[in-house]
């Protein structure tokens, strides 16, 4: 590099760190490395990154203005919201050309109460858009475990799940119009929530489980419920991911339309989240070899009689030998502490020790018989390592833990045996007409994996998509595509 090239190329990065400062104001550009590095390692700690600065724009326009910057100079934007993606999604490399974007800012929420949708920031925090919803009488029915730090254009950008698809769908199901920013700066408007509206392609469902790699969420029109006016919760004891299902068919021929959740998790699942919670209690006596923890609801018009149908549904199933045990919540408090059993999975298994986690999903009537089969296949080939399967029954997403002989050193074992056995888990899945990802993307976690299993065609297409709407490739690069 010639001294007069290195002289362009630093005038032109104080003229865009200037630009930026502009756009964004005091408190929208942070490039102290120490206020920085929270947000350059993802979630599970895998993935490290480096970052020119973090632009942290509170309205459209701002994320708008950084983004058509970006394009005019040629730098690559990697957006984020709460940053507790499994994929290493929202992590950058580790060149440091990149601009982490953070849409954390942009978290108005807005409540339409006639056509029962909310509005949202890019950066509305799930739990936050459950409270202001129910203070209105509605709700928005997606939940999961991480809803206290996952932002709503985060779970646009990975099409996420949760516990309640079985009854309302995926967020591909609840999102009712979306505002994005492409990579040219322009501002995509898609939030007139018709419900016809036949003018040619639905862009919105372009950018949904995209990744933010063809553009950047700055607002999401959800549709939400009514409100719940009683529930009740259950955890019943099992003998086998079999009798799980025929349970849940069970639940859903005799109370179909209340029947919201419906998760099973095996005695070690259990075990961990017990030695991981303070002071949390065993549900059931005695152990049980797999658990499904169900959740049946009613509005006001069905409210009294829920109680009375959930128990009926219980006693029939003993009497069909469906379940060994069985207890329902007492209260609210009661029912949140067997969610949290459920929610807490996660980081229990992750405080054991290291671990390969798989986010798959296959066929709905095969999830009992893959859990079997791939357990055992991998138990077969290392009869040392745990394996720990548990998920959303109602939709075939299984979640699937290997974790390593106690005293594993984790990047070693990672390196020489986790690896193959995620390559193991994938091809099996495949085999099984599953996915490789069921709700947390591919990121750059699963790219090669992408490659390897996807149907070449449909990848071909996905790269001309990206082609046409990022075609100098700036958008989360090194993710997806």
């Amino acid at each position: 590099m010639t001294e007069n090239t290195a002289i362009e190329r630093e005038n032109a990065q104080n003229e865009f760190m200037a630009e930026a400062q502009r756009i964004l104001g005091q408190k929208g550009l942070v490039t102290d490395a120490d206020d920085m590095e929270p947000w350059l390692t993802d979630w599970r700690g895998r993935y490290h990154g480096a970052a020119r600065a973090l632009a942290q724009p509170a309205n459209t326009d701002e994320l708008s203005g950084i983004v058509a910057l970006c394009a005019q100079h040629g730098v690559p934007i990697v957006a984020q919201g709460g940053n507790s993606g499994m994929v290493g999604g929202a992590t950058p490399d580790d060149s440091g050309t990149a601009i982490l974007l953070s849409t954390r800012r942009m978290n108005d929420i807005a409540i339409d109460a006639d056509a029962m949708t909310a509005t949202c920031g890019a950066g509305a925090v799930l739990q936050t858009l459950h409270e202001a919803a129910e203070a209105q009488g509605m709700r928005f029915p997606l939940s999961l475990g991480g809803k206290g730090s996952a932002t709503l254009g985060g779970l646009v950008a990975t099409n996420a799940g949760g516990t309640q698809v079985l009854r309302h769908g995926v967020m591909r199901a609840l999102v009712a119009g979306l505002e994005v920013v492409l990579a040219s700066g322009e501002v995509l408007d898609l939030t007139s929530h018709l419900k016809k509206d036949n003018r040619g392609f639905d862009l919105k469902q372009m950018f949904i489980g995209s990744e933010g790699t063809l553009g950047i969420v700055s607002r999401v029109v959800v549709q939400l419920s009514h409100g719940i006016a009683d529930r009740r919760v259950v955890i019943a004891g099992i003998a086998s991911t079999q009798d799980a299902r025929r349970l849940m068919q069970h639940c859903q021929g005799a109370m179909a339309d209340a029947l919201e959740g419906f998760e099973i998790m095996p005695q070690s699942c259990l075990d961990a989240v017990l030695a991981y919670i303070p002071d949390a209690q065993a549900p059931l006596d005695g152990q049980h070899p797999w658990y499904a923890l169900m959740e049946f609801v009613a509005d006001r018009e069905g409210a009294d009689a829920l109680g009375e149908q959930v128990e009926k549904v219980l006693m029939d199933a003993f009497e069909a030998e469906l379940v060994s045990d069985a207890v329902i919540a007492a209260n609210e408090t009661q029912a949140e502490a067997f969610w949290q059993l459920r929610e807490t999975i996660s980081p229990a298994e992750r405080a054991k020790g290291p671990a390969m986690q798989h986010d798959i999903s296959v066929p709905v009537s095969k999830m009992p018989e893959f859990i079997d089969a791939i357990t055992e296949s991998v138990l077969s080939a290392h009869p040392d390592h745990e394996v720990a399967a548990f998920g959303h029954l109602g939709d075939g997403n299984v979640h699937l833990h290997v974790i390593a002989p106690a005293g594993s050193d984790g990047p070693k074992w990672e390196q020489e045996t986790g690896k193959k056995l995620s390559a193991h888990v994938y091809r099996s899945v495949t085999d099984w007409g599953g996915s490789i990802s069921a709700e947390h993307g591919i990121g750059q976690d699963k790219l090669q994996t992408l490659r390897d299993t996807h149907d070449p065609v449909a990848l071909s297409v996905m790269r001309k998509v990206k082609a046409a709407l990022d075609p100098d490739g700036l958008l989360n690069p090194g993710k997806l595509v």
